[in-house]
């Protein structure tokens, strides 16, 4: 197992226990937390192994951060029926 995936199975495990703990503020501010920190982790995923399994390790990710993932989608959305 690589370096790179290593740290990518590092970044998922910390966002589920992340995940567990109780939140008035609804998880944002970790939320943008992971996305900071598992973007460069997914391109190095990408360098390291090939586009294939970065698009393993992104579909993982966004599994993970589902409502980011859903909000971008409805404000890309948004802005292209206009």
């Amino acid at each position: 197992m690589t370096l790179s995936l290593i740290l990518a199975s590092a970044w998922a495990v910390l966002a589920n226990v992340i995940a567990m703990f109780p939140s008035r503020r609804q998880h944002w501010p970790a939320a943008w937390g992971l996305i900071a920190v598992g973007i460069p982790i997914l391109g190095f995923v990408t360098y390291e192994n090939g586009p294939l399994i970065a698009i393993v390790v992104a579909a993982a990710g966004m599994s993970v951060l589902r409502w980011p993932v859903i909000y971008l989608t409805r404000w890309v959305r948004a802005r292209v029926s206009r």
